[in-house]
């Protein structure tokens, strides 16, 4: 893979004659002929890179508490953002993902090759689902049609995880047809294999379910109900993980690993490092790399005087390693999800020992020895009414190492524990602003939101 090629080919496939940064100049309707395979491979990388790996997650990541600029405040770190800090977010959720996704849907139907169509469906509720978690009410009904709807209205978040919902319901039936031609290696994620594409569909669809457990109108209940039942279709081995592999050669390493690099000085954050060394988790040399001036696995505070960057510890191999994967949803988060919703569901000896087999499973992947899992597991104790849902979004968060999806646990539930920043303007965001971009070509009523409002699945105190 030519990571350099790629994007090349995604901005011929779906910029070219684009004067707006919501898709409203390229026109959905009358696209330019492209087949499934080269339309599907781009927007797999832009994905990866620009959504899971892209500016909001690394903003996010510092609001988490995970990373952190070896800079002085104030900047997002210490929650200071401006309406045109979002624009990059925005264009590659619309121009880039979701345009493109658009365009492979409607190129499928043609063809009626059923699988792409799946495809197309299972990555837009994927991305629509990023676009609503980071702010909200976003448009979708009314978008991606080109001139002919230069000002869409945005739907409400209510409304926008029905309609991700849907498409993978669609997903999953498109996959049941059982179409012969199947995609190949244009497909980075799962190379055309379809069995695995549905059981993600499920396993996403149980992710959604779980963001609504406090949704006005909702009940944790019933989420943890539909969670479970779709988990029984769902993701099952480590095969299965939807995860972007880079081969680390120049022009396609792991975005995180460019991301902690001498030009943006990201390093790791002291609160997620010391939470490893001080509860004694043998992952910490795993997740962690050592400082290379000191041998010493040492976090940046943010708020503290910058130090010398060489003296900060970086993202680890496995995460961000040159040729690290992305993984955008795993078995061990469809473990952690089971382990929440039995917890809803049946209490905390139920969810025991799901939760035990998620940590265990996190661990052998980064090689962890058995008796350190068992030591570590054997110190954390048995889960209490008390403490379970803390210990398994904290164990989640942990495996779920740079996963957008942290900051959606730690907004629906408040785990892990956060404090604010040292210099903080505000207290921890809860959204990102809305695009410039948008307030000057499509104004909206939501467009006011600040970084402290919460979205509309976000009522935890």
């Amino acid at each position: 893979m030519k990571k350099f090629a790629i994007l090349f080919l995604l901005a011929t496939v779906s910029l070219a004659g684009c004067k707006k940064l919501l898709d409203v100049n390229d026109d959905p309707n009358r696209p330019i002929d492209v087949q499934e395979a080269l339309i599907l491979s781009p927007v797999e990388v832009a994905i990866s890179d620009y959504l899971y790996a892209g500016n909001a997650n690394i903003i996010a990541q510092d609001w988490l508490q995970a990373t952190a600029p070896n800079q002085p405040n104030p900047g997002f770190w210490n929650y200071q953002t401006f309406n045109n800090t979002w624009d990059s977010d925005w264009y590659n959720a619309y121009v880039v993902c979701l345009n493109n996704l658009n365009l492979l849907n409607k190129k499928a139907l043609s063809t009626g090759n059923t699988n792409y169509q799946a495809i197309s469906k299972v990555l837009t509720a994927y991305s629509l689902a990023y676009a609503t978690d980071i702010w909200g009410d976003v448009p979708y009904t009314q978008a991606l049609n080109g001139t002919d709807m230069l000002t869409p209205v945005y739907d409400s978040q209510e409304n926008i995880y029905k309609i991700i919902q849907s498409l993978l319901d669609e997903a999953i039936v498109l996959v049941n047809q059982n179409y012969a031609a199947l995609p190949g290696s244009d497909d980075f994620y799962y190379n055309g294999d379809m069995a695995k594409w549905k059981k993600l569909a499920y396993t996403l669809k149980a992710r959604y379910y779980l963001h609504l457990t406090k949704a006005p109108g909702y009940t944790a209940a019933a989420q943890a109900d539909l969670a479970l039942a779709a988990l029984e279709n769902g993701i099952s081995t480590d095969a299965e993980d939807l995860k972007m592999t880079y081969s680390g050669v120049a022009g396609s390493e792991n975005p995180w690993n460019l991301t902690f690099g001498p030009v943006t000085t990201k390093v790791l954050n002291e609160t997620f490092v010391e939470n490893l060394r001080s509860t004694g988790d043998p992952r910490l040399s795993k997740m962690v790399a050592p400082a290379t001036a000191t041998g010493l696995y040492t976090g940046k505070r943010i708020g503290a005087i910058p130090g010398v960057l060489n003296t900060y510890s970086l993202g680890g191999a496995y995460y961000a390693g040159e040729n690290a994967s992305n993984y955008l949803l795993t078995y061990t988060e469809a473990q952690f999800i089971k382990a929440e919703a039995t917890l809803i569901k049946s209490g905390a000896a139920a969810a025991q020992p799901i939760f035990t087999a998620a940590v265990t499973n996190h661990m052998n992947r980064l090689g962890i020895a058995g008796t350190d899992i068992t030591t570590y597991l054997a110190a954390k104790g048995t889960l209490t009414t008390a403490n379970a849902l803390r210990r398994i979004i904290e164990e989640k968060s942990t495996a779920n190492f740079l996963n957008p999806e942290n900051y959606n646990d730690w907004r629906r539930t408040g785990f892990p524990l956060l404090t604010k920043v040292d210099g903080a303007l505000s207290d921890i965001p809860r959204r990102a602003m809305y695009p410039e971009t948008e307030l000057t070509t499509n104004p909206q009523p939501q467009q006011t939101a600040k970084v402290t409002d919460r979205v509309w699945w976000d009522t935890n105190n």
